[in-house]
C-alpha cells in the first residue's frame, strides 16, 4: 500500500451496512502550530487520492494547527474548575475534563454558566442512573477538550488540546486545495465518535461514525493524524 499505513491492532477493512470500506492512515511530520491544514493535506494527500474517497482528519491535530494545544504551564486553573473535574468521571480512554486545567478551558471555551448547567443536569442524571447528559448541554466544544497522556508526541503530551476553531471551514478549505475531495473532520476514540466538519454537506456523517467507530488512526508513535476512507473492491 504505497503511501498507506495499517496501524497495529487495528483492521484496514470493515463492513458497513453491507459495504466493505478500507481505512488508510497516512503517516506525517510531526504537526504544529507552524503548519498550515491545507499544505499539509496537499503534501500528504495529493498524489493518493482518488475520486470517490474521503478524507478523515482528527480534530486535534486541525486545532494543533491553529494554535489550540496550550501548554499546561500557561493554564491557571480558578478554584470552580478545581473543584468541578472532582466529579468528572476518569475513564481509560482519557482524562477528559476530570483534571483542573482541562476543566478550566471548558469553562473559557463554553462559559461558566453553561458548564455549570450542564454539571447541575448531569448530578440529576447520575441520581437517575441516566449518564451523557452533562457533554449534551456543554456542547461538542467541551467534549472535543483532552487532556495530556503519555501516549501522544511530545510537545502536546504536556498540552491541553481545544476542538478546533471553524471545522466546517476547515473542511471546506481542504476540500478546495484538493479539487472538490470530500473531507471530515473527525473527533473519534475508543468510546464513540462525531464528525465536526464536513465538505461537501452530501457527506453522510452518521456512516463515517460507523465507518471509524474503532479509531483506525494513531497520534503517538504511530504520527497518522489523516486518513483516506475508500470503498473495498470486491
Amino acid at each position: 500500500m504505497d503511501g498507506f499505513v495499517v496501524n497495529e491492532n487495528k483492521n484496514e477493512i470493515i463492513e458497513v451496512d453491507g459495504v466493505k470500506y478500507r481505512r488508510l492512515a497516512i503517516k506525517t511530520h510531526v504537526i504544529s502550530e507552524n503548519d498550515v491544514i491545507t499544505d499539509v493535506a496537499v503534501k500528504y494527500v495529493k498524489d493518493l487520492a482518488i475520486d470517490g474517497d474521503i478524507l478523515f482528519i482528527t480534530e486535534k491535530i486541525v486545532g494543533c494547527t491553529q494554535g489550540r494545544a496550550i501548554p499546561l504551564k500557561d493554564i491557571k486553573p480558578r478554584p470552580l474548575a478545581k473543584f468541578l473535574c472532582k466529579f468528572v468521571l476518569k475513564t481509560p480512554y482519557g482524562i477528559g475534563l476530570a483534571m483542573p486545567e482541562t476543566m478550566e478551558m471548558a469553562l473559557r471555551e463554553c462559559g461558566t454558566i453553561r458548564i455549570l448547567f450542564a454539571a447541575f443536569v448531569s448530578a440529576i442524571g447520575k441520581l437517575i442512573g441516566k449518564r451523557g447528559w452533562f457533554y449534551q448541554i456543554a456542547g461538542e466544544r467541551a467534549r472535543a477538550i483532552d487532556g495530556p497522556c503519555d501516549c501522544t508526541l511530545p510537545p502536546f503530551n504536556e498540552c491541553v488540546s481545544l476542538a478546533p476553531d471553524k471545522p466546517e471551514k476547515v473542511a471546506e478549505e481542504v476540500s478546495n486545495a484538493l479539487g472538490g475531495l470530500g473531507v471530515i473532520i473527525t473527533d473519534i476514540n475508543d468510546l464513540g465518535g462525531n464528525i465536526l466538519g464536513a465538505y461537501p454537506s452530501s457527506i453522510d456523517c452518521d456512516l463515517m461514525v460507523k465507518i471509524l467507530k474503532d479509531n483506525p488512526l494513531g497520534q503517538s508513535h504511530e504520527q497518522t493524524p489523516m486518513g483516506i476512507i475508500r470503498v473495498a473492491e470486491e
